[in-house]
């Protein structure tokens, strides 16, 4: 096995260099990302009460294939795949997860689901686990047990308050989408990352159909635009991830994403002046503290990004 090495202060493994650009870059992606993701939540908290769940999940995806549709008719190569089921019982998933975080940005602090959101890798580790026998070191038990401690700190002072249906609605959301990370350890063994959204989003628009049919409202105008400008960003941010992970260290980038939370909260507060509790903070900081444990535990391993 042939040694990382170091190349401008960055380690590099094989299979490719890293430069320091190459890092700073991939990090600066993923800021955008997450504020892009911030974006996306305030949207979706806009159209509440407006637009159905189901609605915004159906037209996330009609947007978002239409803003892929340049470049699948340029690389029309980027179709060929040999996982076709896997990419519908993935499309359903993705679907699933999509839909209960909309309904739970909908119905309790921004902030706060979105912290919710960030446990998906605690999940992931833990179905590596119990599925894939994927036996986890002494860093990657210690992330389990401090992120689910995240997770009862955030949960704990909302009970009662007549948000929990709202945050298991968050927490399914993080479930769902740690199966579909899952999926894609296996999917992404024959598929590649542009292939992988691009059939996430094909599969995605008639399943989404049938339960946006049954909950339709023709929206105005205005919102029109708002559900236009989140399909680009879900479809922009996922080409960007995938961007992300394959100019800099997963356990570079991978962080970054929880500054998703600051730009969330500040945009509650902007927007909504809906200020985030203590509890949202200190959770979301052991989760953060979690996902830093398994990142290091992960160094060297394959990353399969997420589609």
């Amino acid at each position: 096995m042939r040694k990382p090495v170091i190349w401008r202060g960055v380690m590099c493994r094989t299979g490719g260099m890293m430069t320091d650009r190459n890092a700073v870059t991939g990090v600066s992606i993923m800021a955008l990302v997450a504020m892009g993701g911030a974006v996306d939540s305030t949207i979706v908290r806009l159209l509440a009460g407006e637009v159905h769940p189901f609605v915004i999940g159906f037209t996330r995806v009609s947007f978002g294939l239409i803003a892929m549709l340049p470049l699948i008719l340029r690389r029309p190569e980027m179709l060929r795949t040999k996982a076709r089921a896997g990419h519908v019982i993935r499309a359903a998933l993705k679907l699933g997860s999509l839909v209960a975080m909309f309904a739970a940005l909908q119905a309790a602090p921004l902030a706060t689901v979105t912290a919710i959101g960030f446990a998906a890798p605690i999940f992931v580790t833990l179905g590596a686990w119990l599925f894939l026998s994927e036996k986890p070191g002494p860093l990657r038990l210690g992330g389990l047990l401090l992120g689910f401690a995240g997770i009862l700190v955030i949960l704990a002072p909302s009970i009662g308050l007549g948000e929990e249906r709202a945050l298991m609605l968050a927490l399914l959301a993080a479930l769902l989408t740690a199966a579909i990370q899952l999926m894609l350890k296996v999917m992404g063994r024959t598929d590649r990352a542009d292939t992988l959204v691009a059939w996430n989003l094909i599969m995605s628009v008639p399943l989404a159909a049938i339960p946006a049919w049954y909950f339709w409202s023709t929206p105005t105008t205005a919102q029109w635009g708002l559900l236009a400008l989140q399909g680009v960003i879900g479809t922009v941010s996922q080409l960007g991830v995938t961007r992300a992970f394959q100019l800099a260290d997963a356990s570079l980038v991978a962080p970054v994403d929880f500054l998703r939370l600051p730009f969330v909260a500040l945009s509650a507060w902007l927007i909504f002046s809906e200020l985030s509790p203590l509890s949202t903070w200190l959770g979301a900081a052991l989760i953060f503290a979690a996902i830093l444990l398994m990142a290091a535990s992960a160094r060297g391993r394959q990353v399969v990004v997420p589609g």
